[in-house]
């Protein structure tokens, strides 16, 4: 692996586009090099887009992303980077938790509500045919 990196190589590397490289540098999550107009990208740029990736696939906003990815250049480092991270995960946890129970609330009405519009078919189409046989009974 190479220790410097175009957007191109960088953007193959790790399955996303040139665009998305783009936009995380102009969200100030990455700073590669410039050469002209050539972007240079380092190793520890290529850790940082590990990292947002991960933290995407996480479910972390990238406010969330450089935040915690900031902590690390600044005191206490990465001590208080990791702190910072297990509280985020441990937010994360809640929130999908919480998720999974309105899921599971929400599944449960649709079963209801999917049971009632069931028998009310039912009860239609028996009326139905027994409304039929009688119009065609006076008929």
């Amino acid at each position: 692996m190479a220790e410097r990196l175009g957007i191109t190589e960088l953007s193959r590397e790790f399955d996303v586009t040139t665009r998305t490289i783009r936009f995380y540098e102009d969200e100030g999550l990455l700073a590669p090099e410039r050469r002209g107009q050539t972007r240079i990208y380092s190793a520890r740029d290529r850790v940082r887009l590990r990292l947002i990736l991960r933290g995407k696939r996480l479910g972390f906003s990238l406010l969330e992303i450089k935040e915690i990815i900031d902590l690390y250049d600044r005191a206490p480092g990465e001590l208080g980077q990791l702190r910072h991270f297990l509280a985020k995960i441990e937010e994360r946890r809640r929130q999908l938790r919480q998720q999974r129970e309105d899921i599971e609330i929400t599944l449960r009405e649709l079963s209801t509500v999917e049971a009632r519009c069931h028998e009310r078919l039912a009860e239609l189409e028996k009326g139905g045919r027994a409304g039929k046989r009688a119009g065609r009974a006076k008929g």
